[in-house]
């Protein structure tokens, strides 16, 4: 394929993803329970503990089901039944907004917006220019 015929392409799927991404979000937000904050990023809480809310500078051991808004899986450590370890503040944009709104144990729904995430560049093969992730997240420990 021509590199003018590829960018080409590359540049539709951008604008593609782009509308399928804001048409999905309209409409997710007006699903029962799900809230959207200033920034953009959706939540749903699924299961609400009382425990400490982890900080910007804190590392959390956490669960995570992420997926692009087709249904490929990114990564399901549910499903490994190993938990991720990771700093806050080194996480995607929508991740270092949401985690410190969770209380420890709690689980959440999360929808991020592109900007929130890889944005227009997308991050190598796995996740597309512009793509909404969507995660499923449970805090196991603060650590």
């Amino acid at each position: 394929m021509a590199k003018r015929e590829k960018r080409l392409r590359n540049k539709g799927s951008v604008g593609n993803n782009r509308k399928t991404g804001e048409d999905f979000l309209r409409q997710n937000s007006k699903k029962d329970g799900v809230i959207e904050t200033g920034s953009g990023l959706q939540f749903f809480v699924v299961d609400e503990r009382t425990g400490k809310k982890p900080k910007l500078l804190d590392t959390v051991k956490i669960h995570q089901r992420a997926l692009l808004l087709d249904g490929k899986i990114l990564i399901d450590t549910y499903r490994l039944n190993k938990p991720d370890e990771a700093r806050i503040d080194e996480l995607i944009e929508g991740l270092q907004e949401g985690l410190p709104m969770m209380p420890e144990g709690s689980r959440y729904k999360f929808w991020i917006p592109s900007e929130l995430a890889w944005g227009r560049k997308g991050s190598g093969n796995k996740i597309p220019p512009n793509a909404v992730l969507s995660f499923d997240i449970r805090i196991v420990e603060i650590c």
